[in-house]
């Protein structure tokens, strides 16, 4: 089973570099994708392995519950909606924490495939929701970031009586 990194580890607040993609960086995305699957994850960046890599996985399946996860290699959101919505987020690195988040309802994403070539996709709703987290993750902007100081405050606090921190 995957460990992964823990809230408050400075792992999820540095930020990927983008790089041409390797043998170490495709080894990279198969371990993610791992990690995902045993975490019952619909996405990851990969600081969460500990691995600072322009690199993360999102579920893209239709029904979220089959978990077709996509590699997408040197991520950038290139566009997004005006029309927003707010629902939960949370992440592995802070197993037992949810927050209300607002994102837009689509996010236009350019990034490389496996095998190298850049294209770019429209994510909508819940898969765009993942996109834009695990992309502002591997960005170095952990979820709670995005909260005013008070709910983080609280977050965290929670987070700290569970004792699941490292």
């Amino acid at each position: 089973m995957t460990e992964f990194v823990r809230y408050p580890d400075p792992r999820l607040t540095a930020k990927a570099v983008p790089r041409p993609i390797d043998a170490a960086l495709r080894a990279t995305a198969e371990r993610l994708v791992t990690a995902a699957s045993e975490a019952q994850a619909y996405g990851l960046a990969a600081a969460h392995i500990g691995e600072i890599e322009p690199l993360v996985v999102i579920s893209v399946a239709a029904d979220m519950a089959q978990r077709d996860y996509r590699a997408l290699f040197n991520p950038e959101i290139i566009g997004t909606a005006a029309p927003t919505q707010t629902g939960p987020e949370g992440s592995v690195s802070m197993p037992g924490i949810e927050a209300p988040i607002e994102r837009p309802v689509w996010a236009d994403v350019a990034y490389d495939t496996v095998d190298g070539e850049r294209i770019t996709t429209r994510f909508e709703g819940f898969v765009a929701r993942c996109a834009l987290h695990e992309i502002e993750q591997m960005n170095g902007v952990f979820f709670l970031s995005r909260l005013s100081r008070l709910k983080r405050d609280t977050a965290i606090r929670k987070f700290q009586k569970l004792g699941r921190t490292q």
